[in-house]
């Protein structure tokens, strides 16, 4: 399909799709579980219907699962959900019934959809103005009033089954009540609270459904792209804080997530993991759903350099891990995509080459056909891969480093294409040190979190 087909299709279906209704939700709460179902309309021609479901746990508190608390919080789970099935005609309007939203809450929202789908606009060569975007419409009344649910000094940490989470899983521990939570739990995910001794009578599980009349559409060539997945986790997440009562949200997003996938834009592939986004979630947590409870990101003080480092420390997590999107579903490396190659190499300076070759089936840097993803990741190439990587400084720095382990004759080919590249010589009296011991002062950290990683992070 091309960019000009995009935008063809993109005015059409606005004309054709003029509104999507948000018509409210369904929930049981019961000995089994959480059991929530959303409702959304596409101009009463398309019917959505996606669910959220948590299995009890014997460590839930009975006095913070209450209808006043559940309505409030499923009712912002709706709101970020539709984004998913808004986004397949991007109608002018959302229609919010049966509920109300603040002016301060609209605009909220409004920017939220905008930025998250940055990316979604950009590939598919679509050019609106923010103010036209999308026009959030809501019935009248009062919205929903901040509770205050009891929370004890622990956190509710999301895993994934990356580098990431583990690091932050390993640091904080589950010792002094702090408990993971997965979201549609796969073989990383699980493997990697297993390896730390939690079975699934420890940790919050989420099962959450995508209804699949969108993924028909998706095969009949609607609108079909990249949405705020990090944001739906922060609602999910504040959700499972009041269903456990924790008190903190510890996520793992870095630094790196902050800058921008295509330079000099506000086009960010990790929007929803930025410093930014992460304000403005804070916010509207504190004044929309509770105040009492914290979200912030354990690892945004630290970089991608950083996080790899302290990674390799924790080798039993070698043959569990995993961040490749492609692979995820038969929990493998697939080796040809961005997130792949860029995880190799910001560990090859910290793991020996053998070890990785072991975790990744093969050596990564001598496929040539890589070499491409490797201009986009150093910066050689205009554009950085849409995907969640660290920053071009920071992958030349890994480059760098691990160039120390080769002689010229044992180089592989990729090591071998950047060395003869300026972007080489021009990192050649870069810093890397800087990098290892730095410590972002823009973060959320309460005291104690920020110093235990200050320690972790200069021991």
């Amino acid at each position: 399909m091309s960019k000009t087909s995009n935008r063809e299709k993109f005015t059409r279906l606005r004309k054709d799709f003029p509104f999507l209704a948000y018509d409210g939700f369904d929930y049981q709460y019961s000995d089994k579980g959480l059991r929530a179902q959303f409702h959304f309309s596409l101009s009463d021609k398309y019917v959505f219907h996606p669910t959220l479901t948590i299995p009890v746990k014997d460590f839930f508190k009975p006095e913070n699962i209450k209808d006043a608390h559940l309505e409030n919080l499923l009712f912002q789970i709706g709101m970020i959900e539709s984004i998913s099935y808004w986004k397949a005609t991007c109608s002018p309007r959302l229609i919010v019934r049966g509920r109300s939203l603040s002016p301060d809450q609209v605009s909220w929202w409004q920017k939220l959809y905008y930025k998250g789908l940055a990316e979604f606009l950009f590939l598919n060569s679509i050019k609106v103005d923010p103010e036209e975007f999308v026009k959030i419409e809501c019935d009248p009344g009062t919205p929903f009033e901040p509770f205050h649910p009891v929370v004890e000094n622990a956190s509710v940490i999301p895993v994934g089954g990356g580098k990431d989470s583990v690091v932050t899983l390993e640091i904080l521990g589950t010792s002094n009540g702090n408990v993971p939570l997965i979201l549609n739990p796969r073989s990383a995910s699980k493997g990697t609270v297993m390896k730390m001794g939690l079975y699934y009578d420890s940790i919050v599980e989420v099962h959450r459904t995508i209804d699949p009349v969108l993924l028909e559409l998706n095969a009949q060539g609607f609108l079909n792209g990249h949405t705020p997945f990090s944001a739906l986790l922060g609602f999910v997440s504040v959700l499972s804080a009041v269903m456990t009562g924790k008190k903190y949200i510890a996520l793992s997003n870095e630094s790196s997530a902050n800058e921008a996938t295509i330079k000099g834009t506000e086009v960010n592939h990790q929007y929803s993991k930025s410093i930014e986004f992460e304000e403005d979630f804070r916010y509207y947590v504190k004044n929309y759903i509770t105040p009492d409870i914290e979200y912030f990101s354990f690892l945004r003080p630290l970089n991608e350099l950083q996080i790899a480092k302290l990674f390799s420390g924790f080798p039993n997590y070698f043959d569990v891990f995993k961040s490749c999107n492609v692979g995820s579903k038969t929990d493998t490396w697939c080796g040809k995509c961005a997130k792949c190659l860029f995880t190799y190499l910001i560990l090859s300076p910290f793991i020996p080459g053998e070890k990785l070759e072991s975790v990744f089936g093969r050596n990564l840097f001598s496929d040539e056909d890589l070499w491409p993803l490797l201009e986009e990741l150093s910066g050689i190439a205009v554009m950085k891969p849409f995907d969640c990587i660290g920053t071009i400084d920071e992958v030349n720095a890994a480059l760098h480093m691990t160039l120390h382990a080769y002689t010229d004759e044992t180089l592989p080919i990729l090591l071998k294409l950047y060395k003869g590249s300026e972007r080489y010589n021009s990192y050649r009296d870069f810093d890397a040190a800087s990098l290892l011991q730095g410590f972002n002062t823009r973060h959320f950290l309460p005291g104690g979190f920020e110093e235990l990683l200050k320690n972790r992070i200069h021991a």
